[in-house]
């Protein structure tokens, strides 16, 4: 045990007096800017595709169905697309104006 903690220090000291520490430092902070740099990168690529496939969602006016694409026509109800307007604004309903009503019922 005690002969390979001594060949580690003697490997260690002779990389360090080889290359310096401001070498070993470098090589470190490198690792680490890639460990957390990786998955960022990787989290602003889903979030431009996602954003690029949202832009290509249609919904038909006439059927509800969603469809992927620029299509003319829907491919379940055959409605022209290009005649219906696209409105990803939906109408806001005033919470307060609607009342649900809920029969309690006891049980037994």
């Amino acid at each position: 045990m005690t002969k390979k903690i001594f060949i580690y220090s003697v490997m260690t000291l002779l990389i360090i007096s080889f290359f310096g520490v401001n070498f070993i430092l470098s090589i470190i902070s490198n690792i680490l800017i890639l460990l957390f740099l990786i998955p960022l990168l990787l989290i602003i690529i889903l979030f431009l595709s996602f954003n690029t496939l949202k832009s290509k969602i249609k919904i038909c006016n006439n059927c509800g169905s969603t469809i992927i694409g620029n299509n003319d026509k829907c491919i379940y109800c055959g409605t022209n697309l290009s005649e219906t307007e696209f409105d990803d604004r939906k109408e806001v309903i005033d919470p307060s104006k609607e009342t649900i009503e809920i029969d309690a019922e006891e049980i037994k």
